[in-house]
This record gives C-alpha cells, structure tokens and sequence, in this order.
C-alpha cells in the first residue's frame, strides 16, 4: 500500500499536482464513465479547483460541524455539475472528495 501511495505522490508531481489535487483528482477519475465522458484536462482543471476551494473553505472544526460540511457538499456538486461531470457518478464523486478532503484534515491534525 506504501508503494502504491508513493507511486501516485510521484504521477501527481508529474502532473504538476499537489498531494490534495492529486487525491482530488483520483477521486473523480475513479469513476469510468466520467473518465470516458471527460477530457483529462477538464478532471485535471476540477481537481486543482476543488484543492483551491476545500482550503479556503476549511475550518479548524468543518468535520464536526455540520452546516460547514453541507456547504462543502454543495460547493462540490455546483462544480461538477458546472463543469458537466456526468450525473450519474456525481454522488459517488461528491462522497470520496469529501472523504479525502477529512484524510487530508485528519493528516494535519495527526502532524
């Protein structure tokens, strides 16, 4: 799992992706059919967007507070949809975005 980790920190520097934009990005192309409808550069484009959003949205407490977090939700879903993710997979999207955004919290709280 160690290598699997360091292997993506090393595609996302080949991208010019931050560790948050990366995991960012691996959560939206974790869906196909969203990879087969979308262009590399648009889930790239999403990504470095939701990293840039997330930050400044981010509270010492977001995680516990609830109105915190549904204006996060809701700030992913209107760009996805903005940006025509498929509808199908927004749901699925919107979740592991989340989730990754509370690993990256929990990192820094860890630290």
């Amino acid at each position: 799992m160690a290598r699997e980790f360091v292997k993506a920190i090393h595609e996302g520097r080949g991208r010019g992706f931050t560790e948050e934009e990366q995991a960012f990005y691996d959560a939206l192309a974790d869906n196909s059919s969203a990879r087969e409808v979308m262009l590399d550069d648009t889930l790239k484009l999403i990504a470095r967007e939701l990293a840039d959003r997330i930050k400044a949205k981010a509270t010492l407490d977001w995680m516990q507070r609830e109105t915190v977090r549904a204006d996060m939700r809701r700030t992913v879903r209107r760009l996805l949809a903005r940006y025509g993710y498929p509808p199908d997979a927004q749901e699925a999207a919107t979740v592991l975005v989340l989730r990754q955004a509370e690993l990256m919290a929990e990192g820094v709280a860890g630290n």
